[in-house]
């Protein structure tokens, strides 16, 4: 589902333009370390507030300032990766997945709770806390609790930067299916070019809160036009 992203927004002397469109599969939003990129995912997913500009999911407007339009995080259908996880360490892996189930009776929140736990491998690591799990099993975790809000489109923060390579290729992988196999939009952080060139199809490149190149990224990575993007792609 196309996600369309125009807004702004100013935090002290730091003033955020950021404007792509994410098509119907994965995106890398790149950049260096303060450029926006955080906060533009933040917006999308209505934990911060733009201060002008238009949101729109899927022909579904979540924000649109000029309408007063800005729907609440819960009805935007969006999932968030965090960085860190963000995983509820005094639940277990099936409360933390439960906690993203937000509609049907008890039933049917078990039969959600038990596919999630088959899709992303997490079978005999239901009781278990986080603590207790690796990172990569973390990371499936809050992978299968923000799809657990059936939602449109996913967003991942830097999603794979404290695991070892390994697991990082095993996690991308597992993303770039749930584009493939269930059609969710995911636009991904990442300081790692490996993974764009592997996982994702377009790319945005934002520098000092403005998006100044975006494209394929086969395009983008062969002829970057952006002082940004060449220092990205060739640093």
């Amino acid at each position: 589902m196309s996600l369309s992203v125009d807004i702004e927004k100013k935090l002290g002397a730091f003033y955020l333009r950021s404007q792509f469109e994410a098509p119907d599969e994965t995106m890398a939003l790149l950049g260096a370390s303060g450029c926006g990129k955080s906060m533009t995912l933040k917006c999308i997913a209505g934990i911060v507030t733009p201060d002008r500009g238009r949101i729109v999911l899927g022909g579904r407007v979540l924000f649109d300032s000029e309408k007063k339009i800005n729907l609440p995080p819960q009805q935007r259908r969006v999932g968030y990766l965090f960085q860190q996880y963000a995983l509820f360490p005094n639940m277990s892996v099936e409360q933390n997945i439960l906690c993203g189930i937000r509609s049907g009776d008890k039933a049917e929140k078990r039969r959600v709770l038990a596919e999630k736990i088959r899709m992303f491998r997490l079978e005999g690591l239901e009781k278990k806390h986080p603590a207790q799990l690796s990172g990569g099993q973390q990371q499936r975790v809050a992978i299968a609790r923000a799809l657990a809000t059936n939602p449109k489109v996913l967003l991942c923060d830097e999603a794979t930067s404290a695991l070892d390579p390994k697991t990082t290729r095993q996690i991308l992988e597992l993303i770039g299916d749930i584009n493939k196999k269930l059609g969710i939009t995911v636009v991904i952080i990442t300081h790692q070019m490996s993974v764009v060139k592997e996982v994702c199809n377009h790319v945005a490149i934002l520098d000092d809160g403005e998006v100044v190149e975006e494209g394929l990224v086969s395009t983008v990575f062969s002829a970057p036009k952006s002082a940004a993007a060449r220092h990205l792609v060739f640093p």
